[in-house]
């Protein structure tokens, strides 16, 4: 099996392609710590993408509540307990891929995607139909943690009570788990820009690629008799424009663009000319964290971990950087991260994907292409409160200050 470098774990890893990488790729980052789980994003992909027969059950964006939560039911405790022990040292992954686990000599032609179907040679399992994919808002709003007394309140940044809410789409992965294990090659990277497509004319129904992505997203669509998935909103982002679950995002926790690997990423200072932003976020300031890059596909959404769940938990996500994000990303509170600070408030107030950023004046400006398509502040006013008040010989805790 070819050997290919993965850079989020840090090594070569097997994948039954040899390493082909886009002319630029499309990526994402999503920040948790603003996610209101309004689903506008959900509704905004079903309705434009996922209305048809057969697709009743097709969420290609979703928003779960972790720890609990996931659509399909368990479509991540299932994979990591097929993985088995997953250990990092330092930004190093020591365990197995998805591709690794089951110790396939993958060198054997015949064990070959396209000679013998691999899904029972990879890391994960086939969602039923009926039943996995029937609760989309199973463990919604479910806490973990301490229990809730009526006096409780939170003074530390680690919530003793805790849930996060985390938005998904198709990663777009570098060495897609999908395209991997399709045995007819009807699964492709688009060369332009790395978007991940089923060719319909081609597809077979196999549903192998249901159970190689690890993230569950492609799906079977029974009535078309097909496998389908996220498509990146290619149609707008052809023409500059975000997608449609960023667009419509409420919260503001989007940002669309392209990456560069470690080696040819953007390092300049964005104070002083126009810097690639997901460069910037993800290589730059290390702030935004691929999820369970320890499947070992590259994925292409990264994420601001949230600064209540405890690092442990977020660490098997998001692996070994959380506790930095953490540093970097509270950083922003104490004025010590201006530019970081400007390009989180950038985050839409446009309709246009953003390949450069800057610092101008106290202002943050997003240009796609060169053209400027927004401007806003890098820092609003606001009004601290006191933390505890005294009402009728009583001390009243604030959880919001600002």
């Amino acid at each position: 099996m070819p050997q290919v470098h993965n850079w989020q774990l840090n090594r070569e890893v097997e994948f039954p392609y040899e390493e082909s990488r886009p002319e630029r790729q499309w990526a994402a980052m999503f920040d948790l710590n603003k996610c209101i789980e309004c689903q506008t994003c959900t509704l905004a992909c079903k309705t434009t993408w996922t209305h048809e027969e057969g697709q009743e059950h097709m969420f290609w964006n979703n928003v779960e509540t972790k720890p609990y939560g996931a659509h399909p039911i368990g479509w991540d405790k299932r994979t990591l307990e097929d993985m088995g022990t997953m250990e990092w040292d330092g930004d190093t992954y020591e365990g197995d891929t998805i591709f690794e686990t089951e110790d396939v000599d993958w060198d054997d032609p015949e064990n070959h995607p396209t000679e013998e179907r691999i899904n029972e040679d990879v890391a994960g399992f086939m969602p039923d139909i009926e039943d996995d994919w029937r609760y989309p808002n199973l463990g919604e709003d479910e806490t973990a943690g301490e229990e809730m007394d009526l006096d409780v309140h939170f003074d530390e940044d680690t919530h003793p009570i805790w849930f996060f809410y985390l938005p998904r789409i198709c990663n777009h992965c570098t060495y897609a788990g999908c395209a991997g294990g399709c045995p007819v090659q009807a699964i492709y990277k688009r060369p332009e820009d790395g978007v991940v497509l089923i060719d319909r004319e081609e597809c077979q129904a196999q549903m192998v690629c249901n159970e190689t992505c690890p993230y569950k997203k492609a799906q079977y669509n029974p009535a078309e008799t097909i496998s389908q998935k996220c498509v990146g909103c290619y149609p707008k982002t052809e023409d500059g424009r975000a997608p449609q679950c960023f667009e419509t995002c409420l919260g503001k926790i989007r940002l669309h663009g392209y990456i560069n690997t470690p080696e040819e990423a953007d390092d300049s200072d964005p104070m002083a000319e126009p810097t690639n932003p997901l460069d910037f976020l993800v290589h730059q300031k290390e702030v935004a964290l691929p999820l369970y890059p320890q499947f070992g596909l590259e994925p292409n959404v990264y994420y601001i971990p949230p600064t209540t769940a405890p690092v442990d938990y977020l660490e098997q996500l998001f692996g070994p950087g959380v506790e930095d994000a953490f540093e970097t990303y509270r950083a922003i509170g104490d004025g010590e991260e201006p530019a970081l600070e400007g390009l989180l408030n950038l985050m839409g107030s446009t309709e246009w994907s953003i390949t450069a950023f800057e610092v101008d004046d106290g202002e943050a400006v997003g240009y796609y292409e060169g053209d400027e398509v927004g401007r806003v502040p890098i820092t609003e006013p606001q009004t601290e409160r006191d933390r505890v008040d005294e009402v009728d010989g009583e001390e009243v805790y604030r959880l919001d200050i600002t």
